[in-house]
């Protein structure tokens, strides 16, 4: 097998052991990766509007409004009406949303999965994994 197929297989697995792992460290908080991001993303921007917040994610703003609305029912953000426009919406984390120890749990588990890696294989890997990406982004634009 060519080295660039096994290298996209390898990120594939690797996203799909992520997204277990995490999954269930995250349970006991009842979050999800997909959740437990949008929160972490949220309390660099509390007040943000969905549409801001789903931009800051990457993701489309009904993926995020589900989301939103799932993390809204379990009490981790509320919506207020915007300042600059009371038609939208701004999320702010809740009381049980700052307290839940998310942002601090993301932030082990990210330190863990790169333990023992030295900075120097990180900037390569990441180089390389931006370069991925860009072509992406190109192949996507054609």
């Amino acid at each position: 097998m060519p080295r660039s197929l096994h290298l996209l297989d390898t990120l594939l697995h690797l996203m799909r052991l992520l997204r277990r792992s995490y999954d269930a460290r995250a349970q006991a908080m009842g979050l999800t990766l997909s959740r437990a991001r949008a929160l972490t993303t949220l309390s660099r921007m509390d007040g943000a509007t969905q549409a801001e917040l789903a931009a800051a994610l990457e993701i489309e703003a009904p993926t995020l409004k589900r989301q939103i609305d799932a993390l809204e029912r379990a009490g981790f953000v509320e919506r207020r009406p915007a300042e600059s426009d009371g038609r939208k919406n701004a999320l702010f984390l809740t009381a049980r949303g700052r307290d839940s120890g998310i942002v601090d749990f993301t932030r082990r588990m990210r330190a863990e999965l790169v333990a023992g890696i030295p900075d120097g294989d990180l900037a390569v890997a990441q180089s390389v994994l931006d370069r991925i990406a860009a072509n992406i982004a190109r192949l996507d634009r054609e």
